[in-house]
This record gives C-alpha cells, sequence and structure tokens, in this order.
C-alpha cells in the first residue's frame, strides 16, 4: 500500500497554490500517492501517512485560514509527521542567519502547536494584488509581477523530505 501524503495549501494570488502543485508532482515522482489541497477545503488529515502545510506569508505571518487549519487538526498533526513549506521575500535571501530568524518568525505560531520535521522558506512571487496591501492602490497598478520562485530549489526541496518508505 503506497504512503499517503497531504499536502494543504493557502494562497493569495496563486503561488503557493502552484508551488504546491510541483511538490505534489515531485513526491508523486518518487512513488507517493499525492493530494493537493486547499485549507478552506478541511481535508481530513487523519486519511495521510504525511502531511505538507504551505502557506503565503504577509507581514511575516502565515495567512489566517492556514493558521487555523493547524489549530482546528492540531491532535491529528501531532500524530503524523509535517513539513511546512511558505513562499515569501524572506525566502530570496541567501544568508542562513536571516533565513533562520525568518523561519523562526514565520513558524514560531505553527511551532507552538505541532512539531514540524522540516521546513522550507522559498521565494514567492509579487503581483499588483500583494502590492496594494502595502502601497495605495493607485501606485500598485504601476508594479509589475515579479516572480522569484526557484522552480529547482521547491522540488530539490520536496525530493529529499525525509519520508518513510513505501510500503510494499
Amino acid at each position: 500500500m503506497d504512503k499517503r501524503i497531504l499536502i494543504a495549501y493557502a494562497t493569495f494570488s496563486g503561488s503557493t497554490q502552484e508551488a504546491a502543485v510541483e511538490i505534489g508532482k515531485t513526491l508523486g515522482g518518487r512513488g507517493f500517492a499525492v493530494d493537493v489541497i486547499p485549507v478552506l477545503e478541511k481535508p481530513q488529515v487523519e486519511a495521510y501517512d504525511f502531511v505538507l502545510i504551505g502557506s503565503a506569508v504577509h507581514g511575516s505571518k502565515w495567512l489566517a485560514e492556514a493558521l487555523e487549519f493547524v489549530e482546528a487538526n492540531q491532535d491529528a498533526l501531532n500524530h503524523v509527521p509535517v513539513a511546512l513549506f511558505s513562499l515569501c521575500l524572506a525566502g530570496m535571501s541567501k544568508d542562513e542567519a536571516q533565513l533562520a530568524a525568518a523561519r523562526d518568525k514565520v513558524y514560531g505560531p505553527v511551532r507552538a502547536r505541532i512539531a514540524p520535521v522540516d521546513e522550507a522558506l522559498f521565494a514567492g512571487r509579487i503581483d499588483r494584488r500583494g502590492v496594494a496591501l502595502g502601497l495605495p492602490g493607485w501606485l500598485a497598478r504601476f508594479t509589475p509581477t515579479m516572480d522569484f520562485r526557484n522552480w529547482d530549489k521547491i522540488r530539490r526541496w520536496a525530493q529529499g523530505l525525509s519520508i518513510p518508505a513505501i510500503a510494499g
């Protein structure tokens, strides 16, 4: 029987969803049965052997629906290995100390509820909608979409995740 993996994600403008799908393809290529489901659909954690939870990050925080998913499923998530991933500008840093500080800030509220086996921060994509959170709408209209995602880095992380071997 194959190990079942859930990738639950919260996205603001689709960037995290695209990363979740790519992680799912990579894990599927490793022979795992993978479901990629938005946290808003409230997937049943108990049905899976490994869970990945991803979220966009705004103001150094996960989206509310991602944290609410963790809170609502805390008991189940504490009985299955969980890995976390996020897309944010802090993921662009090459400085390990800065990345560690960003991970602590982003994942602190999640770590207070569950003990993840792995965590990753990836650079994300900026679009007008996201920029409008910090700039007036008229100014945000002049901001081009900028995609900083490193697909090779995302795939390497998924490929290197320590997931128990497929039962045979």
